[in-house]
């Protein structure tokens, strides 16, 4: 019951905060205009932005307020200074993405906000101790490691291998659902499924973690109510803030479920795979890879003749499907997994491609 009523909670306060923050983008005309990037937009009406605040508020108040009036979430692993570290390394990623929708500011200055969340999530606490092998054994993180003080007898440590693996994990979760923010609905139906698999693995044996799942009941909950106001066609955005926010929440959500990497990865597989052929298709033209176009897969489906929610649907199933993938396959069954969505991707790639160039000669064609 209280899994249900977390989520139900955070869903309808997202709903109403949605409302707040959209007459309070409005009012400041904070909004995603389509003359900033023609080539990339696919609205043809200013769109109000902030919409991440939504989420992060809703998520915030529902989390502490089950922590401090039951023993719910503070009763076992889960230590106050998580809670503390997950407010205040959300809040610096609120504050950065407020100021990049409000003033846009150059990549190499966004940069930092999520830097510096990483690090504080670190600095509270929250890392990789150990990496499992698909083929067998752990690779041990905590092998160096000094402790720098402590409050209550609560250490506050830095373990090298464990910290630097964790920051470069966050910092490629939050990047990956920012980079994945093009259509309507996509980011905060994707991290809503996620949460949701995370929260049915944290109820497994393998796992047994009540105060995660109250986490991504709330998680998930929070993205639902947001996606009333996201669904196409959007009646406001995520922004900055919220793009970033929902990948870094899931990936911090992903280590405190025992570092879950490969979980996450079949969960965020196809975007983050998206990400390195940009990437890669970047510097192939020596173009900066901070520079956004409209080769993104989610785009390229709209290209090939797809229209936006059968975009979006498909993009959602194939999470759903790998995601359940980890509820029921463990150690060597996750890589043949994660080898088998890189083969999906490249057959997407090709079927998207293969379909964008028919539309192309419909085009050409002339007209008898």
């Amino acid at each position: 019951m209280i899994y249900f009523l977390s989520g139900f909670a955070a869903f309808l306060l997202s709903v109403f905060l949605t409302f707040l923050v959209r007459k309070y983008s409005l009012a400041k005309n904070i909004v995603d205009a389509p003359a900033q990037a023609p080539q990339r937009k696919i609205h043809d009406k200013p769109i109000p932005l902030l919409g991440g605040w939504a989420i992060f508020l809703s998520f915030i108040i529902i989390a502490w307020i089950i922590a401090l009036f039951s023993n719910r979430l503070f009763g076992g692993f889960f230590l106050p200074k998580y809670l503390i570290g997950i407010t205040l390394a959300g809040l610096v990623l609120m504050i950065g993405g407020y100021l990049d929708d409000k003033y846009h500011l150059k990549a190499k200055k966004q940069i930092w906000f999520p830097i510096l969340s990483a690090l504080i999530i670190i600095a509270f606490g929250i890392g990789i101790p150990y990496i499992t092998n698909p083929l067998g054994g752990i690779l041990d993180l905590n092998t160096i490691s000094w402790t720098i003080f402590s409050i209550h007898t609560l250490p506050f440590k830095i373990v090298l291998f464990a910290d630097v693996f964790a920051f470069l994990w966050l910092i490629a979760a939050t990047y990956t659902t920012k980079i994945l923010d093009g259509l309507d609905g996509l980011v905060s139906g994707i991290t809503a499924i996620g949460a949701v698999i995370i929260a049915f693995l944290s109820l497994s044996k393998e796992v047994t973690q009540p105060e995660t799942v109250i986490l991504a009941v709330i998680l998930a909950g929070c993205c639902c109510g947001f996606l009333i106001w996201n669904w196409h066609p959007a009646k406001i955005f995520l922004g900055e803030a919220g793009s970033t926010w929902t990948g870094f929440m899931l990936g911090t959500l992903a280590i405190i479920a025992g570092g879950k990497i490969a979980t996450a990865l079949l969960i965020l597989g196809i975007p983050a795979l998206d990400i390195l052929w940009a990437i890669g298709r970047r510097v192939i033209a020596r173009k900066s890879a901070f520079v956004s176009d409209r080769g993104h897969l989610h785009f390229r489906l709209l290209d090939a003749g797809l229209s936006h929610r059968q975009a979006v649907l498909l993009l959602y199933t194939i999470t759903a499907v790998f995601g359940s993938v980890t509820l029921v396959t463990k150690g060597q069954q996750k890589l043949y997994a994660l080898i088998s969505l890189g083969a999906v991707m490249l057959i997407l790639v090709l079927a998207v491609a293969l379909a964008y160039r028919y539309q192309v000669k419909l085009k050409k064609r002339p007209i008898n």
